[in-house]
Order: C-alpha cells, then sequence, then structure tokens
C-alpha cells in the first residue's frame, strides 16, 4: 500500500465519517523506484491531506518534512521537496501492518501491500 492510498482510506462503517486518518501500524515496509514527474505531484497536491501524510510519513521513519507546504509551489524552485514528496507519495510501500480507525479502533490488516477495509456482516 503507497502512502497516497492511506491519505485516501476511510473506514467504511456507518457512523464513521471523520475518523480520518486511520492510524498506520506497519510492520514491513518496502521502497520501489518510481520514474519521477513533478507536474503529476504538483496536481495531485491538492488532493492530499497534508497532516496526514505527516503522520503517515512519521510511521514509517520519514521525519523531515517541512510544517507546511509553500502556498505555491513553482515545480524548479521547489524540486528537492517535489522529489521528497514523490518518494514518500509513490515510492514507499507498506507491505505488511494493520490499520486502525481512531473513533472505533477497528482493525484493518495490510498483506502483501493490500489492505483488507472488508466489512464483517453485523459492521454494516
Amino acid at each position: 500500500m503507497r502512502l497516497l492510498t492511506h491519505n485516501m482510506l476511510i473506514n467504511p462503517m456507518k457512523g464513521m465519517e471523520g475518523a480520518f486518518p486511520l492510524k498506520l501500524f506497519p510492520t514491513k515496509v518496502t521502497k520501489e523506484e518510481v520514474k519521477f514527474n513533478s507536474a503529476f505531484i504538483v496536481n495531485l497536491l491538492p488532493k492530499i491531506d497534508y497532516k496526514a501524510l505527516q503522520y503517515a510519513a512519521t510511521t514509517v521513519g520519514i521525519k523531515d518534512l517541512p510544517s507546511e507546504l509553500p502556498k505555491k509551489i513553482d515545480q524548479e524552485e521547489h524540486d528537492a521537496l517535489l522529489k521528497k514528496l514523490h518518494h514518500i507519495l509513490l515510492e514507499v510501500h507498506v507491505e505488511e501492518g494493520k490499520l486502525v480507525c481512531p473513533k472505533s479502533s477497528r482493525e484493518f490488516t495490510i498483506k502483501q501491500g493490500i489492505p483488507n477495509m472488508r466489512l464483517n456482516e453485523d459492521e454494516v
């Protein structure tokens, strides 16, 4: 599971609106190189919850993100930052671990990089 995916996931149970981000407990993290495209990252950033991304990055050992993103990101001026965000969003993979809802404490396992978000019958 890429950290980009984590940034978009929510607990699918009814009544769990606002329970974001899911807590991330990785047990196996890998890195896979992906071709850098600064325009893609710039266009992706408005869709990202940056505080949730900072949290997820910290859980996988990346602690040097700026506290806030610049108001306007220029591809040339902010090249180093865009490369770091590219790495965090697309190259870091959580292969094993779990996600935990901060509201219900419901756990969702991550196996082979895939988060299992299926609910039990009594949770639907």
